[in-house]
């Protein structure tokens, strides 16, 4: 083991809420090695992130307070960085704040959580990179922007030289031109400042990650925190941003302190792993120890809770099945020897598989059926204004996809962001217009409803949006908000029994709050009372309203915890049962997707790829494609196990 380059101690952070003080951090200890990654693992509210923050001094005060502990930084000062060998120790918390402000950028960085919010939209990329490096190095403003190509290049977001050169070769070669080597490297140029003068908003989400990226290492930190830097990003996109990490950590010798929700992504990247709940470290331990042996029931359950592509689970495993009573219960005051099987669990068989034989009757009796939904050659085309507002050009989102659902299936639709699966999942619930191409749902052709007709379509064909925030009106109370389908179609719809709600919107909206795992007293809250993991069980609760036969899931579990979407899972799952309901479950996450879903479909650039049964997608793909999503797959095994 190398020498430690940060040491936590006893660290304490507590915040003053509604008078009471609660202890967010709770006596953590940790320790940072030079040139290792420590991956901080635990839910929402865990205190992993007030810990990331703490080390950078930026605990909001009000209402936040380090209580007590030390964080020890044995580096470099910040005036000594181009001094050899005036390696010190110096308490970070014991810092005026104007001397801390020196070690942050130059010698601890930090990419936090929201890249979009972390970007300021009014000013380009490169003027935000270039502000950073002037702010730690005395660089004039064009050495600064070469600076700040040469990071983006490192970051991989800037094509190298070589690629470039080829580009421009590329592009001349169509243009008929043959240009000299001045003209070829004036192109060049001109293609590497073009990324720079890019604004935030023209960028992708794993692209905005790497500007983040290029902005921390800008002044060569010894320490780089990543506060959740991959949450809500593509498998495949994830996966380069993982590798990226890992690259510039060895090429730089740089530590690492990785926080994440997801003990399936630390394994990919982490030299050992500290898992974090309500404040305290219940376990820690190298990445090898902590997955195949994990010795806290915590740690347990968020291993187990994470979907596995390689397993058919009926049901996917708790937090609240591998400890004693809620999962909501302290379970730092479970001992820490105590086995998994002298726990109680909420199930003698909390987890059992589905054979081969059960999955291949069950798919033999949904494809007997008539189709209940039947796409043919859809098309949908976003149109591109020029000049004087004229359509300059039109994009293709969705491009000759045919397709058949069959009631009470689960089709799983997956695929990168950007390849059509959210315009295609909006375009069947006619949000989105089609541009050509038919949809039939139950016999009946709603390719070009209208007005009433559409109004009472979607009575029977709902979706659950990926953004539980944005998708409930803050002003409306959640009895309000769940009520509001009931009121625009009149009523309760015939199919709804008493045994389903009822007779009234209110008696039925309590039902559903039950059915979804919270109170009909919660009907008087607002969304903003809920924490993300409530408000997916409300918008799941507003879609089943007017009990309808057809749900859409749109990213409906992607920026939750594992836990608590491996709950979420189960409840729809349970639901679909219950109600004979009928899933299109939209993801990016192909584990999740094949833990819901009877068949896939693959969608790329917005062409169906592949379609067929999840364990022959899994096992055996026929499309390249789908091979590099499969890969890209953390399945929470250390790296050097799968090397092995």
């Amino acid at each position: 083991m190398t020498d430690p380059i940060l040491e936590i101690r006893n660290l304490q952070v507590q915040f003053q809420t509604e008078g009471q003080t609660v202890n967010a951090v709770n006596n953590v200890s940790l320790t940072v090695h030079r040139g290792q990654t420590l991956g901080i693992v635990g839910e929402s509210g865990s205190g992993k992130s007030v810990t990331s923050l703490s080390v950078m001094r930026l605990v909001p005060t009000p209402p936040g307070k380090i209580a007590q502990g030390e964080i020890l930084f044995h580096g470099s000062s910040p005036s000594e960085t181009d001094a050899v060998n005036t390696e010190q120790s110096v308490d970070l918390l014991q810092l005026p704040m104007s001397a801390m402000q020196a070690y942050r950028g130059s010698q601890i960085a930090m990419i936090f959580q929201e890249p979009m919010s972390s970007l300021n939209p009014v000013y380009t990329c490169g003027f935000q990179i270039v502000e950073a490096l002037r702010l730690h190095e005395e660089l004039s403003v064009s050495a600064a922007r070469r600076q700040a190509i040469a990071l983006l290049q490192e970051v991989k977001l800037i094509p190298s030289d070589q690629e470039l050169q080829q580009i421009v070769l590329d592009s001349a070669s169509q243009e008929g031109s043959s240009p000299d080597d001045k003209e070829i490297q004036k192109r060049i140029n001109r293609q590497k400042r073009s990324y720079l003068d890019r604004y935030p908003h023209q960028l992708s989400g794993g692209q905005i990650q790497r500007v983040m990226i290029a902005m921390a290492i800008a002044s060569n930190p010894a320490i780089l925190i990543a506060d959740e830097p991959t949450t809500a990003l593509d498998v495949t996109v994830q996966a380069t941003i993982l590798d990226l990490l890992r690259e510039l950590r060895d090429r730089r010798q740089m530590s690492i302190i990785f926080v994440t929700h997801d003990l399936g992504i630390v394994a990919e990247l982490a030299d050992t792993v500290a898992v974090m709940y309500q404040g305290e470290v219940v376990e820690t331990g190298s990445a090898q120890e902590i997955f195949e042996n994990p010795q806290h029931p915590y740690t347990r359950g968020l291993l187990a809770c994470r979907p596995r592509p390689d397993q058919r689970l009926k049901r996917l495993p708790t937090v609240a099945d591998f400890v004693a009573g809620e999962a909501s219960e302290a379970v730092s005051s479970l001992p820490i020897d105590q086995t998994i099987e002298d726990l109680p669990v909420s199930s003698a068989d909390a987890a059992p598989e589905f054979s081969a034989v059960e999955m291949q009757t069950r798919l033999e009796t949904l494809t007997q059926q008539k189709p209940l939904l039947s796409v043919k050659n859809l098309q949908v085309f976003f149109p591109v204004k020029g000049m004087f507002g004229k359509t300059a050009r039109y994009v293709t989102a969705v491009n000759d996809v045919s397709f058949d659902v069959y009631p009470g299936e689960t089709l799983g639709l997956v695929g990168e962001s950007g390849c059509g699966k959210t315009t295609l999942g909006r375009t069947l619930v006619r949000l989105i217009k089609p541009t050509s191409g038919s949809i039939q749902f139950a016999d009946r052709d709603i390719t070009h409803l209208k007005g009433r007709n559409l109004r009472k379509l979607r009575q029977n064909l709902q979706i659950i949006f990926q953004d539980p925030y944005s998708s409930l009106d803050p002003r409306m109370n959640v009895g309000a908000a769940i009520m509001e389908p009931m009121r625009i179609a009149g009523g309760l719809t015939e199919r709804i029994s008493a045994q389903q709600g009822g007779d009234t919107p209110r008696d039925r909206t309590a039902y559903l709050l039950e059915r979804v795992g919270l109170k009909p007293s919660d009907m008087n809250r607002y969304p903003h009372e809920f924490s993300g993991g409530q408000r997916q069980r409300i918008c799941i609760a507003r879609a089943l309203a007017l009990n309808p036969k057809f749900v859409i899931c749109d990213e409906s579990v992607s920026a939750l915890d594992v836990s608590v979407q491996a709950q979420v899972l189960n409840l729809l799952k349970e639901i679909q049962r219950e109600l004979d309901l009928t899933y299109i479950f939209i993801s990016h996450d192909l584990s999740v997707v094949k833990f819901m879903s009877d068949r896939i479909m693959v969608m790329n650039r917005g062409k169906l790829e592949e379609i067929g049964a999840a364990d022959q997608i899994y096992h055996h793909p026929d499309a390249e494609y789908t091979r590099k999503l499969i890969a890209s797959i953390p399945i929470g095994l250390p790296t050097q196990q799968k090397s092995a």
